[in-house]
């Protein structure tokens, strides 16, 4: 994907700045990282709900 979206943005202080976006290069480690967030989400709400569920069954 091509980069080269101009914006502006405030700095630290205050004043806007002229900011260009960059070019993605490495799509592929990016979906990669992705995924394994999403797995790591997915499997950390398992463990929630089995947590909440054990707890509501020893009340």
């Amino acid at each position: 994907m091509r980069g080269g979206l101009k914006g502006r943005t405030r700095g630290s202080n205050g004043r806007l700045r002229r900011t260009t976006t960059r070019p993605v290069k490495a799509l592929d480690r990016n979906v990669k990282l992705n995924q394994a967030l999403w797995y790591l989400t997915e499997k950390m709400a398992e463990l929630k709900q089995a947590v909440f569920e054990n707890n509501a069954v020893n009340i």
